[in-house]
């Protein structure tokens, strides 16, 4: 499908159903992926940091985005992860991608060795030369342990299919700040993860929310997406006071954790965390259930 900016409005990040040997399940997949695009989600965000994108192995990222993209079938654009730790890997995830029919990527600088601004360019670099789909930096400092400097995010800016920035929430909470500035620099289109902050991003004129909560309340997160975008700060801080138990245990848990207890006392699909990751135990487990029980009704 041709896609002018799947960049924009809610960016739904699922879970990747897969078993504990890291076989993706393509038909729990597609029965998530479905739920998202009945809900009219802006796009859909596969294979993401919840989606265990480092777990896999190329051949079941490849898998899950050719499943993806049947499933899909262009009613939402899916924008993939192809974040790797060598260069080479993520040009192959990137081919990969964008030959199955992915609509555009989103790309972190994933290290361990932590990289210099200019290895980070060039590894970007070498991506966009790779496919012409329309990219999204994914800064995640939290995980990779990188943070893109001010003028590194210009140079990206500047590459032609370099066209977005996922960025974490920033430390002051100054997002008009933030804003103005990157808006001042580059000519990216700027969103946030970090789903406890989302509201006030958005309400700042964030373009994007990259919402791990919007893989499975898609309605809810949707709903509070667009009464921000629209300037109805009551109604977007009623929704995200529906939501700040679910932010409570993200923060306690982390949301990888969370998501996956969820998955499965939902009944969604059968899934378990990558080692070695464990599970939630039953208190655990019962707070997150609790945390939630105000949006299940909401997604009917």
């Amino acid at each position: 499908m041709s896609v002018a900016s799947p960049f924009h409005s809610l960016s739904a990040f699922p879970p990747t159903p897969a078993d504990i040997d890291g076989r993706v399940d393509t038909e729990s997949l597609c029965r998530l992926l479905d739920r998202l695009c009945d809900a009219g989600v802006a796009s859909i965000g596969l294979l993401g940091s919840t989606g265990i994108y480092a777990f896999l192995t190329r051949e079941e990222r490849l898998r899950a985005v050719q499943a993806a993209v049947e499933c899909v079938a262009g009613r939402v654009p899916l924008v993939v992860g192809a974040g790797a730790l060598r260069t080479d890997h993520a040009v192959d995830l990137t081919r990969d991608a964008e030959a199955a029919g992915a609509d555009a990527l989103l790309l972190a600088p994933v290290s361990y060795t932590p990289l210099t601004q200019e290895e980070a360019y060039q590894h970007f670099l070498a991506v966009t030369k790779a496919a012409k789909l329309p990219l999204c930096i994914y800064n995640n400092p939290g995980t990779t342990h990188f943070t893109f400097s001010r003028d590194l995010l210009q140079r990206l800016s500047e590459i032609e299919t370099i066209r977005a920035v996922k960025m974490p929430l920033p430390v002051d909470s100054d997002f008009r700040g933030e804003l103005a500035a990157l808006r001042q620099t580059t000519n990216l289109e700027i969103g946030y993860s970090g789903d406890w902050g989302a509201a006030e991003a958005l309400l700042s004129g964030a373009d994007a929310w990259y919402s791990v909560v919007g893989g499975l309340f898609p309605r809810v997160a949707l709903a509070l997406t667009t009464a921000a975008i629209a300037g109805d700060r009551a109604e977007t801080l009623r929704l995200d006071g529906l939501l700040q138990p679910l932010w409570k245990t993200f923060k306690d848990f982390g949301s990888i954790r969370v998501v996956y207890t969820l998955v499965d006392v939902l009944s969604l699909a059968q899934v378990q965390l990558p080692r070695p990751l464990l599970p939630l135990g039953p208190m655990d487990r019962q707070r997150v259930l609790d945390a939630v029980e105000p949006l299940i009704a909401l997604e009917r």
